[in-house]
């Protein structure tokens, strides 16, 4: 478990009181909740970023990402093994995953 550090927040009454008719642990139920919060303004953004990407971005797409992967020496394709690899998948709160095999 990673270390975890001691914070003083100050709720209205009717708030906690809310909490702790859903919840026995207001801890783990604030962790959980600003970390939905965070995910959630990441992923928000993100989008921001897709909507109105960096001048140099839409730059270095234009001049051709595919033209620069055209210039690069041939004989490098076995630097990767496409079966040598694991299946994963991502799961919330706990990243990476392995598939089963």
């Amino acid at each position: 478990m990673p270390p975890s550090e001691r914070v003083t927040v100050t709720l209205p009454a009717a708030l906690v009181e809310d909490i702790d008719r859903h919840e026995r642990n207001r801890s783990r139920f604030v962790a959980d909740a600003i970390r939905r919060e965070l995910s959630r303004r990441r992923r928000a953004g993100l989008l921001r970023s897709l909507a109105r990407p960096h001048p140099e971005s839409v730059a270095l797409a234009e001049n051709g990402v595919a033209d620069w992967a055209d210039s690069l020496p041939s004989g490098d394709e076995d630097l990767v093994e496409p079966g040598a690899g694991k299946p994963v998948r991502w799961v919330e709160g706990r990243g990476w995953v392995e598939e089963p095999s």
